[in-house]
């Protein structure tokens, strides 16, 4: 009886760990025996439960504001702002430098891809496409093309850390 209930605790640590980082699983089976001799299987559950917010990538940790001036073809600028929100949806507001009614304003949502080296904007116009971003540092961001690669161009198409008062 007690090995089906280790083996239980086992899996079920195994499937709710799948989402942690494989460092993560170590502390669950280190915990699951001593639950099997007193049989509360229950109280295993709770602690990976708990790690779950921990993943490769803190989408709370990095939320913020990013701006700067990104290249335009047929203006001199885009000045942009995007705000990442801890709940993965974003806001975006762009303003054409010399063009007249030159202001954007969109919002959708945002996810990390490649364990938070790429960002992905998720717009909910369904006319607008999806913007990829390279993860410089949590300070910086680039703008990359619509395949997710690198943009071939010696002009800034990075975004920078707005400070907290901005």
């Amino acid at each position: 009886m007690n090995q089906k209930l280790l083996a239980l605790a086992c899996l079920a640590a195994l499937a709710l760990s799948a989402c942690n980082k494989p460092t993560e699983v170590t502390p669950a089976p280190a915990e699951t025996p001593k639950t099997a001799e007193t049989a509360p299987a229950p109280a295993a559950e709770p602690a990976p439960v708990a790690e779950a917010p921990k993943p490769g990538f803190d989408a709370a940790a990095f939320a913020g504001g990013f701006s700067g001036t990104l290249p335009c073809a047929d203006c001199s600028g885009i000045d942009t702002k995007i705000e990442f929100k801890a709940d993965g949806s974003y806001t975006i507001d762009e303003t054409y430098q010399g063009k007249k009614d030159g202001n954007a304003k969109g919002d959708g949502s945002w996810t990390a891809e490649e364990d938070g080296k790429r960002l992905r904007l998720d717009p909910n116009s369904k006319s607008a496409a999806d913007r990829l971003f390279d993860v410089v540092s949590h300070e910086e961001i680039r703008q990359l093309d619509q395949d997710g690669k690198a943009i071939d161009s010696q002009l800034d198409y990075s975004l920078k850390r707005a400070s907290a008062a901005q």
